[in-house]
């Protein structure tokens, strides 16, 4: 059973109610005054506490999906079947639904694939939801190149959340059908791709190098594997929260693996904490590079389209957002989207998406 499987949470409900009926109806017969009594007691409070934690935790998750597996929630490192046949680096794992008009149909439809990457350069292997919107299938687009948009969770997050939560595919099948969108290939990730450790997509001196994978080795597995471009104005990033950091962060150091890049409650510069580590092994340059209000300020702008959203009220980001806005040089170019009312959740970056995901289409070239 699944950690976000309906059973799993089944069962926790059937758990908690069972033990606060069996504390009632055993405390009478706990109520000497010997040590094995009071040992009865303690027991039933401390197991009657420990399932509702456990299930007040699932419901938690089920809503936020922060964790996607029992692996993911105990920092397991999974083993990925990272190559496919020939040696390929892409590797085909399986098919999920998207729940869209269709529904099996890929022609109308679309497909998301479940895939494994094989970090050939940053020796990181990882996994991705791949979404094949119903274009890629249908006959006259049979020798199109479609535009591609890695989309980031944040830490900790689970890529399911961005089309179970965030609705990523409907969204696009929605504005591709209004003619506001083109179609586009969503490459559905975390962040956290050395799990439990939080990189913030740097490569740490002596260690996982994760702006490289994502900035060199993702863009060569999916486009060795599908009918993508393969120039930066084919490439966009967008991301919520720490996935919005590293999506403004690869455009701005990397604007020849992508041009555009969309933050959604992104921060502007890396922690430093007990999930990240020593991010910079002490490399005082390096971390200023990485911090995005610095590069504004005291390096050239890069030629790249950034979107930052934020809100008035809710948001913690709201004044760095408006100094990032204030601070883009050409030949840069910066555009927003702020809320009155908003916070750090998937209520605010549903209300954000679409517009985010119309103004990356305009700007990517397929």
């Amino acid at each position: 059973m699944g950690l976000t499987s309906k059973k799993v949470l089944l069962l926790a409900v059937l758990c908690a109610v069972a033990l606060f009926v069996l504390t009632i109806w055993l405390w009478p017969r706990l109520s000497r005054h010997n040590w094995r009594t009071v040992l009865g007691r303690v027991g039933l409070l401390l197991a009657t506490q420990l399932s509702i934690f456990a299930l007040i935790g699932l419901l938690a998750n089920n809503a936020y999906l922060f964790f996607g597996s029992w692996g993911e929630l105990l920092g397991v490192k999974q083993d990925l079947a990272s190559t496919g046949p020939g040696g390929a680096k892409v590797k085909v794992l399986g098919i999920e639904r998207a729940g869209l008009p269709g529904g099996s149909r890929p022609q109308d439809a679309g497909r998301i694939e479940k895939v494994a990457l094989k970090g050939e350069k940053s020796k990181i292997n990882s996994q991705a939801f791949v979404y094949l919107p119903p274009q890629y299938f249908q006959p006259e687009y049979a020798k199109k190149r479609f535009p591609v948009s890695v989309v980031l969770t944040g830490h900790p997050g689970t890529m399911q959340a961005l089309y179970k939560k965030l609705d990523y595919p409907q969204t696009q099948h929605d504005l591709v059908s209004k003619k506001k969108m083109q179609p586009t290939i969503f490459v559905m990730m975390s962040p956290t791709v050395v799990p439990p450790r939080d990189t913030e997509c740097v490569d740490v001196p002596n260690g996982p190098q994760t702006e490289t994978f994502f900035t060199h080795d993702v863009r060569q597995d999916i486009a060795g594997h599908y009918r993508v471009g393969t120039d930066a104005k084919n490439w966009g990033v967008i991301g919520d929260s720490t996935g919005g950091y590293c999506a403004l962060k690869m455009p701005m150091r990397y604007p020849k693996a992508f041009s555009t890049g969309v933050a959604l409650s992104g921060d502007y510069r890396a922690p430093l904490d007990p999930d990240t580590g020593a991010l910079f092994g002490g490399d005082k340059q390096l971390e200023r590079e990485n911090d995005l209000m610095w590069r504004q300020k005291n390096l050239p702008a890069a030629p790249v389209n950034l979107l930052v959203t934020s809100s008035k009220q809710g948001e913690p980001n709201y004044r760095n957002t408006l100094q990032f806005i204030r601070q883009t040089k050409t030949p840069g170019r910066i555009a927003s989207i702020i809320l009155d009312r908003g916070g750090h959740n998937f209520d605010t970056w549903r209300r954000e998406i679409p517009a985010a995901l119309e103004w990356m289409s305009g700007h990517l070239k397929a």
